[in-house]
């Protein structure tokens, strides 16, 4: 077996790293994309994480996604043709999943989706067309979950597919016992991440969404992502964050880092897929406050961990108020999985290879 695991990103690093380390160097070739090119978004976690060092690692020249995009579809194809890879695996809803599933396509190689099915139905996403699109040209389909799995069968996708559970929970119940910051956070303070372009790109929305966080008058410890840094400026918000008494902002944070103050907040405040995912495993259970309209982990919201509440100021101010009085989540089980999902991938690529 042969086969080329591609990443690009933060999320990617981490749900391909159990993958990863349940392969031999012998039988795979890890590609780093170069889509976070920012080494506080990107490379800082493959040291963390101790991942092997990539054997390619991708220079883009481009910053623009349709750029980008095309760039690295066709670096990404010269060397599937040079390394003639058994399969590719591919994880998520990123450009670079994009890149990796039709430059695999184009040349003839087998896709495998890690994290297939996951639906928003909402097109204001980029990352629901990318993930649309892989889904449809994969040639193995890795669902997280049942629900995923429908997802796919309903839209009637040619490829093979098998429910798994999510690898970010093997990475969790792996990471999050070493975890720690040395970052000083206030009593029973809520973590709050924003990354979304859907959110942070809007000046109304990214307004509404920091006065919901102000008006709630309670201590919030805010990672704030470089994109988000960028438009909270742009957007004159920023020195208004930073005056706050209540508000503490800080820089990017490494996974560990993150972990650890998601084992020690109050509860959690995101826009991100991934942190709702995280925050169900039993390492984690913490309640999630969702800022989007839609989610594409309605399993979250089932279980009774993750709340969507949207991005308007009141509503945000409201559901901070209503989590406070209760965070306790009632539930042990994290519906993607017994953190075993790496193991059940790899499984099955040598059964097929």
């Amino acid at each position: 077996m042969k086969i080329a695991i591609i990443m690009g990103t933060r999320p990617e690093i981490i749900k391909m790293s159990p993958i990863i380390a349940r392969t031999k160097k012998s039988d795979s070739v890890i590609i780093f994309s170069g889509q976070h090119y920012d080494y506080e978004m990107g490379m800082r976690f493959i040291e963390e994480l101790r991942i092997r060092t990539p054997d390619y690692s991708l220079k883009l020249g481009k910053t623009d996604p349709a750029s980008q995009i095309g760039e690295m579809i066709i670096k990404l194809s010269k060397i599937t043709q040079d390394e003639k890879f058994d399969a590719v695996l591919i994880q998520g809803d990123t450009n670079t999943v994009l890149a990796g599933a039709i430059s695999s396509l184009k040349n003839h190689t087998h896709i495998g989706h890690v994290e297939a099915g996951i639906r928003s139905y909402d097109w204001r996403m980029p990352e629901e067309h990318n993930r649309i699109v892989a889904d449809h040209v994969s040639d193995t389909l890795f669902a997280p979950t049942y629900n995923n799995k429908k997802n796919l069968l309903q839209e009637k996708v040619h490829g093979d597919i098998f429910v798994t559970g999510n690898t970010i929970i093997d990475a969790v119940e792996k990471f999050a016992p070493i975890s720690k910051t040395n970052i000083v956070t206030p009593d029973n303070f809520i973590l709050l991440t924003l990354h979304r372009a859907e959110n942070v790109d809007d000046k109304n929305t990214l307004t509404r969404i920091m006065n919901g966080i102000l008006d709630s008058k309670s201590n919030v410890l805010f990672p704030v992502h470089p994109r988000t840094q960028l438009r909270l400026r742009q957007f004159g918000l920023y020195e208004k964050l930073k005056r706050s008494q209540t508000v503490i902002l800080t820089g990017p944070v490494s996974y560990l880092e993150m972990l650890d103050l998601m084992k020690r907040c109050l509860f959690v405040i995101t826009d991100s897929g991934g942190i709702q995912e995280e925050t169900t495993s039993p390492k984690i259970r913490k309640k999630v406050l969702v800022l989007r309209e839609k989610t594409d982990r309605p399993e979250a919201v089932n279980a009774g961990i993750s709340k969507m509440v949207g991005t308007e100021s009141n509503m945000i101010a409201k559901a901070i108020a209503e989590t406070i009085k209760d965070p306790v989540i009632h539930t042990s089980k994290s519906p993607y999985g017994k953190g075993n999902a790496s193991e059940v991938i790899i499984k099955i690529m040598k059964e097929l290879f």
